[in-house]
């Protein structure tokens, strides 16, 4: 295991123990619903089930089409805020 990925092992740990994580996914559901990026993503799923057909589309295939572009629409600023957010966790519970 790289160095890299054990720091981030042991920062979602710390996350994780400490009910952080839970409260970091309840703002980032509420700030993308706040942005309309829930709604992006809704229309782009009936975009892509317009285009193959009901039928011929599988929920595997939608998030495999789907993911890249989501996270492209995500809000710089709410990447900004999210990322303040760890950073000022990590600060306050540095060990």
């Amino acid at each position: 295991m790289s160095k890299d990925s054990k720091m981030r092992a042991t920062i979602n740990q710390k996350l994780t123990e400490m009910g952080e994580r839970e409260r970091l996914k309840e703002l980032l559901r509420a700030k993308l619903t706040e942005c309309g990026w829930r709604d992006q993503l809704k229309a782009l799923c009936k975009d892509v089930i317009k285009e193959k057909g009901l039928e011929h589309v599988t929920v595997e295939d939608l998030v495999v089409e789907i993911t890249p572009k989501g996270r492209v629409l995500v809000p710089d600023s709410v990447k900004k805020e999210l990322l303040q957010r760890i950073r000022a966790f990590l600060a306050q519970h540095a060990t």
